[in-house]
């Protein structure tokens, strides 16, 4: 299976800036898209930002301009760049990954989370 491990989340104050990372590990041949997520206490989790393989990105409306998704295609490697943040944005924060590799024996696609980075906006 494919393992992502996610990093970068803390403590910042409203208009403050974080940058989160999420490295994917195992037996992969490759990825089509990464992207991050988001749960906010009590809520559903919502889309934040996706990038394909190729270096298409789509956001969620309410954050283009101030979240930047980039990623390492050759560290299957994924960023996100929160700046201006605001305390309505405290959240967990998920990683994902779509792609294929080699699992159980032969050849699989993959469709993987990581455990989530707690970002908390507060003064």
């Amino acid at each position: 299976q494919v393992q992502l491990a996610e990093s970068g989340g803390g403590l910042v104050q409203p208009g403050g800036s974080l940058r989160l990372s999420c490295a994917a590990s195992g037996n992969i041949f490759g990825i089509s898209a990464m992207g991050w997520y988001r749960q906010a206490p009590g809520k559903q989790r919502e889309l934040v930002a996706t990038i394909t393989s190729g270096g298409s990105t789509n956001y969620a409306d309410s954050m283009k301009g101030r979240f930047t998704i980039s990623r390492d295609n050759a560290k299957n490697t994924v960023y996100l760049q929160l700046n201006n943040l605001k305390p309505e944005e405290t959240a967990v924060y998920y990683c994902n990954a779509v792609g294929y590799g080699y699992f159980s024996g032969r050849a699989n696609d993959f469709t993987s989370w990581g455990q989530g980075t707690q970002v908390t906006v507060s003064s």
